[in-house]
């Protein structure tokens, strides 16, 4: 099983690659394997938004049959 994760903007300057496929079965394992891979994401990951598949998760979730996990920071602006 492989799940593509897409970084956007900040988080993807802190994993320091746009895109990467990881093997975690659970959203709570991606969250922790993502930081220990790249330790910069530690200190925003919390606040960015996790969309698997296309919706918002803020708790734990299986990625079974997940194709994207997407991450998101806050975004400024108006």
């Amino acid at each position: 099983m492989s799940v593509r994760v897409r970084y956007f903007a900040a988080a993807a300057e802190a994993a320091g690659t746009d895109a990467e496929d990881r093997a975690e079965h659970s959203l709570a394992a991606l969250r922790a394997g993502v930081v220990a891979d790249h330790p910069a994401l530690g200190g925003i990951l919390d606040r960015c938004a996790v969309l698997v598949d296309g919706t918002r998760h803020d708790d734990d979730a299986p990625l079974a049959g997940v194709t994207y996990v997407d991450v998101l920071p806050p975004f400024a602006g108006g």
